[in-house]
């Protein structure tokens, strides 16, 4: 047996499972009738999912692939997309695209000279550099599950998602109509710990752990380092500062102790926080981000999603919300703020904290609200912080 051969064997294999019924509402915000579609997102975020889930709803001939396949070896896409299109394959499903470092040349040369639908999924890290594919190619960035999403996922209830003005202005209401059919603080507990990625439904929440921690792991010893050019003897000080960033509480950074405390010099230091951002581990945040720094020396950082810190450290709660809170607003332009914690759009100040935060730091400045931890209802401008969990 051939290699092409093979790989439609495993393809039958993987097509022939079922795919879960559940579709995030990015499914929907996605164009399948693109010529090229490319999905980007941490490990385990669901991006497989999706590309299953569209194939074993069209009836046209198609082929799935994984690069992380051992028996793709050094084939490059383009040789198999070009027998692909000799066999009639109409579609092309390329999983973990990033182990073919120069991808984008090759995905160019399929758009412009077979008549073949690609779809394509990769780590949140890839970079799409070659201008001419990223006029041919729609990518969609998946977030997190929102914690709406976790609930519809638990619970099979769905639910609304709201913007940013509807909450801020109606968020009374909203959390009332909520609160009408489920007890949101019991699933918002649960979703800091163990709600972040879609796993969490095939296993407990020992084994969810477990999942999670392979998941990091993969995302620097595979993800990160390849696309990085790390070496593997760095993995560990990769891993340490992943850590040490865990265990900073809100407004502590301090780069030139973290840079001693890891043992590496500044310019290694700044390439690895890169790295995590790219992968989705941490979060930068910036009192205002220059656009065309190669580094900018960020302001504060924060995990990615609050279920890191189940991993890396003893939970912060006042990190753990800060980073619930950046997690659920990813589409938002979301700057560090002298005044407040954060500003949104350059329009909106947020203060985060618990129920009894006071206005101290914004009382005086205009759209300014507190966002408070352990409240089912908010008054004024006083919101519950797991209602943001409703933007998606």
């Amino acid at each position: 047996m051939d290699i092409f051969n093979k790989l439609q064997y495993y393809s039958k294999i993987f097509l022939s499972s079922k795919a879960p019924k559940y579709k995030r509402d990015v499914y929907n915000e996605i164009d399948f009738s693109q010529k090229c579609v490319g999905l980007k997102g941490a490990k385990g975020i669901g991006k497989t999912t999706i590309l299953h889930q569209y194939l074993n709803s069209i009836n046209e001939d198609k082929l799935y692939i994984s690069l992380d396949n051992p028996i793709i070896g050094d084939m490059r896409i383009l040789d198999i997309a070009e027998m692909a299109f000799k066999m009639d394959i109409k579609v092309l499903a390329i999983d973990e695209i990033h182990y073919q470092k120069d991808f984008a040349n090759d995905l160019k040369t399929i758009y412009d000279f077979f008549d073949i639908k690609v779809l394509f999924s990769g780590s949140s890290a890839i970079a799409l550099s070659n201008a001419d594919l990223s006029r041919r190619a729609v990518v969609y960035t998946l977030p997190v599950l929102s914690f709406r999403e976790f609930i519809e996922l638990k619970e099979k209830i769905n639910f609304p998602k709201y913007s940013l003005e509807d909450i801020l202005s109606n968020h009374q209401d909203l959390a009332y109509e909520i609160i009408s059919k489920i007890k949101p603080l019991k699933y918002f507990k649960e979703y800091l710990s163990y709600g972040a990625y879609p796993f969490f439904l095939e296993s407990d929440k020992n084994t969810y752990f477990l999942k999670l921690t392979e998941t990091i792991n993969k995302t620097i010893q595979s993800d990160l380092l390849y696309l990085f050019n790390i070496d593997s003897s760095n993995i560990q000080l990769l891993k340490k500062l992943l850590v040490s960033l865990c265990q900073n509480p809100p407004g502590s950074l301090n780069l030139t102790a973290l840079s001693k405390d890891i043992g590496i010099n500044a310019r290694t230091l700044y390439n690895y926080i890169t790295a995590l951002e790219k992968g989705d581990l941490i979060h930068l945040l910036y009192y205002n981000k220059k656009g065309n720094a190669i580094f900018q020396k960020p302001d504060k950082i924060l995990l990615n999603n609050p279920n890191l810190f189940q991993i890396l450290c003893d939970v912060n709660i006042g990190s753990q919300r800060e980073s619930f809170f950046i997690s659920q607003l990813n589409k938002f332009d979301i700057k560090y703020s002298k005044k407040g914690d954060y500003i949104v759009n350059d329009k909106y100040i947020f203060e985060i904290g618990g129920p009894n935060k006071s206005f101290k730091q914004v009382k005086d400045l205009n759209n300014s609200f507190v966002v408070s931890d352990d409240i089912e209802v908010g008054f004024g401008n006083r919101l519950p912080l797991w209602l943001f969990g409703f933007l998606y």
